[in-house]
């Protein structure tokens, strides 16, 4: 089985890179995802959490609150260092799990785990290939703050909590950049998974 990473900081067209190779007849797995399950209401993620951010991050039903989660943790670099410290190897581990199961079922198959933090939590180390995608910064500032309705400084701040594009870019096997559209984003993609297909 062919085992690629895929990262990219926030709002640069991820899912629509992730949406193509689904079609193409990848396995996705879903970082995301999995950092909400591994942080779930009795889980061992929502205990250490708890245990290191008070029980203020928790909505009245038990479950985490995200958005004061996020208050928290992108104004301070330290707590969020320290929430990666706690999520990062929970996450990396279902992951591991999820590709194993995968690799049994699917032998000849293609992985692609999508995470955003891939290259800071080192996790990108596993796989064969690494696919970085990125657009224009200020595209990037721009589907930010319209798709989760940020001003422009707190967009800027979840911006500047990531790794700059330029320096993702130095880690990868395959590049897409999504700034023109969608047309060129697809034929990218669709050429990488050809080039995935045939073990290049």
């Amino acid at each position: 089985m062919i085992k690629a990473g895929l990262t990219g900081s926030i709002a640069v067209g991820k899912t629509f890179v992730c949406d193509v190779l689904r079609e193409l007849g990848c396995h996705i797995i879903d970082a995301d995802v999995i950092s909400r399950d591994v942080v779930g209401p009795e889980t061992d993620g929502l205990k250490q959490i708890v245990r290191e951010f008070g029980p203020l991050v928790l909505k009245e039903d038990g479950e985490l609150d995200r958005g004061k989660l996020g208050e928290i943790v992108f104004a301070d670099p330290a707590k969020r260092q320290l929430l990666n410290s706690i999520v990062h190897p929970l996450v990396i581990e279902e992951q591991n799990r999820l590709i194993r199961a995968l690799e049994e079922e699917y032998p000849d198959g293609i992985v692609v785990v999508d995470a955003a933090l891939m290259i800071e939590s080192g996790g990108y180390k596993r796989f064969d290939k690494l696919i970085v995608v990125f657009c224009d910064p200020e595209l990037q500032l721009r589907r930010l703050m319209e798709r989760n309705g940020l001003s422009e400084a707190e967009a800027r701040q979840r911006i500047d909590s990531q790794m700059p594009h330029e320096e993702k870019k130095r880690f990868a096997t395959h590049l897409i950049d999504t700034s023109g559209g969608f047309e060129e984003p697809r034929r990218q993609t669709e050429k990488i998974f050809r080039e995935l297909s045939t073990k290049e």
